[in-house]
């Protein structure tokens, strides 16, 4: 989770670690898959359906955004679950005995894709419910650089444009799940779909807004990508993806020097990740911290964020702020 850091505390030579070493992470593995199908033989048979005594079909996603987008669309019919808790890292997340019990008992599970839940078939391996790719039709973005260059970037749904792509793809694999309310779900997906291209409009008439030299979107992680194209930022990040080693000495150096050539207004943080080391590029420069972003995970039900529609109009005004120097003055 996003940690504030004070501006007078003493710049850190190297980068503060964002997570345990890949060996550590690796090692836990074959525990994990000998659960499996202890957890299996628990079902004792029963019927495909997650804990609970309700009986409607259940839906399983990976993260909340999903989830969020799934529940709009289902309305009432369906019983929709994250896997994920509200503040979840996504990229590395690893599935428990419990997820491994309700993938079992699920009717239909729903995944990003474009390689974000690298844990997935390992987790599903063993259910027997349906499965589908919401990003599926979406066009990819490439990522530039580092371990996954080349791989697309998997942040789509941070394009209100995209999330209707995402928004079809629920609406096909809910009415297949549950044809009785497919016209009601086919009616649920169109309005939502509404409130999209409204987001849309708005996000790009603000950020289009922003003077040209002032339009450089500076986050800890390269997820803005599909955000940024629609808006006509240009992108500048740490690491490119979550599951990157920590960004070097150098690579901090480098973004530094960019900041300061270029006059960056703003650096941005995901609330998922510290921003420790962003924090030492903000001190190093004339640049201010411009506030946390919501990218992989949804706040809980009492914080900023606690539907993905709200993530997009709260994301949109945090970065706008920023880059126009708004937030700075409002805390003068």
């Amino acid at each position: 989770m996003h940690r504030e850091q004070s501006p007078d505390q003493p710049r850190p030579e190297i980068p503060a670690p964002r997570r345990r070493p890949l060996l550590s992470r690796l090692l836990k593995i074959p525990a994990l898959l000998a659960v499996v199908p202890v957890v299996a033989s628990c079902a004792g048979g029963e019927d495909s359906k997650a804990a609970g005594d309700d009986k409607k079909p259940v839906v399983l996603t990976t993260f909340t955004v999903l989830a969020d987008m799934t529940q709009a669309i289902a309305g009432d019919h369906l019983q929709v679950e994250s896997i994920t808790k509200p503040g979840a890292e996504i990229h590395e997340y690893e599935p428990t005995p419990e997820d491994i019990k309700k993938a079992s008992k699920a009717d239909l599970i729903l995944e990003n894709g474009m390689n974000l839940e690298a844990w997935f078939e390992k987790f599903t391996q063993d259910s027997r419910a349906t499965k589908a790719t919401l990003s599926d039709g979406v066009e990819p973005i490439s990522i530039g650089e580092g371990e996954a260059e080349g791989k697309p970037n998997p942040h789509a749904w941070m394009s209100p444009v995209a999330a209707e792509k995402y928004t079809d793809n629920i609406q096909k694999a809910l009415s297949e799940l549950d044809p009785d309310h497919r016209k009601d779900f086919e009616k649920n997906a169109s309005a939502y779909k509404e409130q999209l291209k409204d987001i849309h409009d708005q996000l790009t008439s603000t950020l289009h807004a922003i003077p040209e030299n002032r339009r450089t979107l500076l986050t800890c992680e390269g997820a803005f990508s599909y955000l940024a194209r629609d808006a006509g930022l240009k992108e500048q990040y740490l690491w490119a993806v979550n599951s990157d080693a920590e960004p070097s000495a150098q690579r901090v150096s480098e973004v530094t020097r960019d900041v300061r050539a270029n006059q960056t207004p703003a650096a941005f943080c995901e609330s998922t990740v510290s921003d420790s080391t962003m924090q030492q590029v903000v001190r190093s420069t004339d640049a201010q911290f411009g506030g946390t972003l919501y990218v992989d995970s949804l706040s809980d039900k009492n914080g900023p964020v606690p539907t993905y529609l709200d993530l997009l109009r709260y994301d949109a005004r945090v970065i706008s702020d920023g880059l126009t120097g708004r937030k700075h003055e409002a805390s003068h």
